[in-house]
């Protein structure tokens, strides 16, 4: 049986879902039942349950977007820092591993090109580069980063970073349902995670039995808002022009707060596992072919 905290949200849903198409028996904690800020309450639960793992997709991301977490702090620090700390110490308690839902937010940029003109992405050894200790980063991505250098000190955690979460389903937390709805759209280049394959790849890593440590849960490749924006239009036979930012000093006076973090990973460690994740154009089109309404 597995514990799953944080199942109401939008990724948290979906591991629901997954779990109970896969005919895996978990039980979700909710905060109306269960108090799992406070450590003897948790601790008391998962001795109880002896689950064979904790699947933590609970968190503070702001809503409608990352800027409330500047305003939030406190909530944001809460959320971000100081539940995986207390599931940290409560599943080593118990002997428990622990699977983290982190994100990719906590870099910016690339490491450069390939001789092929590729761009190189961050790896899980590569020292977050967007964050409290390597400023500016957003509030947000701070706190994503300083719940990962917590939890590095347990043995037995799987750090799952996703990155701008997608799928063939109209949501408001959808990558491609946002560039629909934005009046103007900022282009950047990023790595991008399909939800339902983000989720079968964290439940995999834990059943599987696969090392401990961080693992970059993202489609393969990278992908400019530009080439979305096209292939949304080719797909869906749309007319309209969209508006882009002219640049970053217009993007951050009039479109958004806190810095926001574009950038490039490598998810080849998470490949060698065993576990597959499609390029990100074909997730994407895959997904537009696919898509419902909300």
């Amino acid at each position: 049986m597995i514990l799953l905290i944080g199942g109401t949200g939008y990724i948290g849903l979906k591991f629901q879902e997954i779990l109970s198409s896969r005919n895996i028996e978990f039980r979700n904690l909710s905060r109306s039942e269960v108090d799992y800020y406070d450590f003897k309450t948790l601790n008391d639960v998962i001795a109880n349950a002896k689950p064979q793992f904790v699947l933590n997709a609970g968190g503070f991301t702001g809503k409608p977007n990352v800027d409330q977490c500047e305003i939030n702090k406190s909530g944001t620090i809460i959320g971000n820092v100081l539940l995986p700390q207390i599931l940290g110490q409560v599943c080593e308690l118990n002997d428990v591993p622990l699977v983290h839902v982190s994100s990719g937010c906590i870099y910016a940029g690339d490491k450069g090109e390939d001789a092929d003109g590729n761009k190189i992405g961050f790896t899980e050894d590569d020292v977050p580069n967007f964050s409290y200790d390597q400023p500016p980063c957003s509030f947000y991505s701070g706190s994503k980063a300083l719940g990962e250098e917590i939890l590095s000190k347990f043995k037995k955690v799987y750090t799952c970073r996703l990155r701008i979460p997608f799928d063939q389903f109209d949501s408001n937390r959808n990558y491609l349902s946002k560039i629909q709805r934005y009046d103007k759209v900022y282009n950047a280049v990023n790595s991008i995670s399909h939800r339902e394959e983000f989720v079968n790849a964290c439940i995999d890593l834990a059943l599987r039995e696969c090392d401990y440590g961080i693992y970059n849960v993202t489609n393969g490749g990278y992908v400019t808002t530009k080439q979305v924006v096209e292939c949304m239009k080719k797909k869906f036979k749309l007319q309209k022009e969209f508006e882009y930012w002219e640049d970053d000093s217009e993007f951050y006076t009039k479109g958004a707060t806190a810095p926001r973090s574009n950038c490039v990973m490598d998810n080849s460690k998470l490949l060698n596992t065993g576990i597959k994740m499609r390029y990100c154009m074909d997730a994407i089109e895959d997904s537009f072919d696919k898509w419902v309404k909300e």
